[in-house]
């Protein structure tokens, strides 16, 4: 695939997964509040996300299931950070902070990468990136509209600050050009989160109450398994699958950058689900970020881009008379 389009499909794909990432929240929010725990949502979220992305990643796998083993540690380390621990972590950050701060702070995942790049290259990034980044967070304080006196638990911040690690290795891991195509190594990083929170909910650690309860959703009160297949399907297996695509054509820091999009379209899923219409201000920083974005990403393709080289002029023939 060449390079423009490549850009262009990781760009889509990015856009895509973002906007399925977002349906999470609003569809979840209403299981909470009848009784679910956190920890019994993500459970049956990422165990049945595995299960459905187990047939796409094994017909991207066949023939080759050797390399399962060969970038074992990648997965491993992706199942860990970037799907159970990040996912995980904020839902903890939620229990102990407002929502808005503990989201504001998971998506500093992206100044984290820059700011890692920055130190293992020591190359200091262009003005486009730095100041679409200063815009990007700029837009999402905006966007989450944090006001007022809020008393902020410490260990919330910890875990908040904790989510923001998980949030930014899940980019570096699966930009890493290793042989695994994407959809398999979401699907088998998958498997390995649903298994860590799984052993989390079997020690005790996380709180694990799943009444059989009916729930609020779109004006109808649905059975919990309704919400449940919802964001199993749509903010994990398809999301994920896509989101890897996206993040190894686009490299970690752009992909980061445009996932910063799904916190707008958590606003607007949440105005159109929920009934939580949007501020001035809001539009304001939706309108922040997506410029934002497009400075990151102009800035990561003029430092990309090759160096014209420059050939020294050839020595004017001496002449004689």
């Amino acid at each position: 695939m060449h390079g423009t389009r490549a850009r262009s499909v990781g760009v889509v794909a990015g856009l895509v997964s973002a906007l399925a990432f977002a349906v999470s929240g609003p569809v979840v929010k209403p299981l909470l509040a009848a009784g679910w725990s956190p920890g019994a949502a993500i459970l049956v979220r990422l165990s049945f996300g595995a299960l459905l992305l187990a047939l796409p990643a094994a017909v991207t796998l066949r023939g080759r299931w050797v390399l399962l083993r060969t970038d074992w540690r990648s997965v491993v380390a992706l199942g860990l950070l970037g799907v159970a621990g990040a996912s995980t972590l904020y839902y903890l950050a939620v229990d102990r902070l407002p929502v808005a701060v503990a989201l504001l702070i998971e998506y500093t995942g992206p100044l984290l990468l820059l700011g890692w790049a920055w130190v293992r290259t020591r190359r200091t990034p262009s003005r486009a990136t730095l100041v679409g980044a200063a815009l990007a967070m700029g837009g999402l304080v905006l966007v989450l509209d944090v006001t007022g006196d809020l008393a902020l638990d410490p260990l919330g911040l910890v875990f908040a600050l904790a989510s923001a690690v998980g949030n930014a290795a899940y980019f570096a891991l699966t930009a890493r050009p290793i042989a695994l195509p994407p959809v398999a190594l979401a699907g088998s990083a998958m498997v390995v989160g649903a298994m860590t929170v799984g052993v989390c909910v079997a020690l005790g650690v996380l709180p694990l109450h799943a009444p059989d309860v009916r729930v609020a959703l779109l004006g109808a009160q649905v059975h919990w398994a309704v919400p449940l297949a919802v964001v199993a399907v749509v903010p994990t297996a398809f999301a994920y699958g896509v989101s890897a695509v996206s993040v190894r054509l686009l490299g970690e820091r752009i992909a980061s950058f445009l996932a910063l999009t799904e916190v707008l379209f958590a606003v607007l899923l949440a105005w159109l689900l929920l009934a939580e219409a949007p501020t001035a201000v809001q539009v304001a920083g939706a309108l922040l970020v997506v410029g934002g974005v497009a400075l990151v990403r102009a800035g990561a393709a003029a430092e990309t881009a090759p160096t014209p080289v420059t050939t020294a002029p050839e020595p004017a023939l001496a002449t004689h008379p």
